[in-house]
């Protein structure tokens, strides 16, 4: 068996991870994530808390698209808040109450539109229950900061 080089996608930036997708493993960018991502040896990284999908008051919609995106709205403050951007993510990990494929659905678009074609390395959990009775989905990250 012979072996085939990964696709790789990098850019110039020094904190900016590099990710593989090697050619001979099915390709998961359609399904919203990446097999693998590298990161600088000196890179410092940050590890954001699970969000969920409550607005600043709280309130959690009944909706799980809505709460998926709220959830990534608030990922995406606290990158803001750590002077990251969307391209230093290298892993999520998703939550997901009660999964079924079209939750996946609504991930996969919510994730790419988000990510573009830097997907981060992903992993979803389905889980039976979340910490708070209402919250079906959340979100947590891995992000190089420099």
């Amino acid at each position: 068996m012979t072996s085939q080089a990964p696709t790789i996608i990098a850019t110039p930036l020094a904190a900016v991870p590099i990710i593989v997708n090697p050619s001979h493993l099915n390709d998961p960018t359609p399904n919203g994530y990446s097999t693998a991502v590298i990161t600088p040896v000196a890179g410092r990284l940050a590890f954001i808390s699970g969000q969920g999908g409550q607005d600043r008051t709280g309130a959690l919609s009944s909706d799980f698209g809505e709460q998926v995106k709220q959830a990534y709205a608030n990922l995406a403050a606290v990158m803001d808040a750590l002077g990251a951007r969307l391209e230093q993510v290298v892993k999520l990990t998703v939550f997901v109450v009660d999964h079924d494929m079209s939750k996946l659905g609504v991930l996969t678009e919510t994730v790419t539109r988000m990510f573009g074609a830097k997907l981060p390395a992903q992993t979803l959990v389905p889980v039976p229950k979340l910490a708070i009775d209402p919250m079906m989905f959340e979100v947590e990250a891995i992000v190089l900061l420099d």
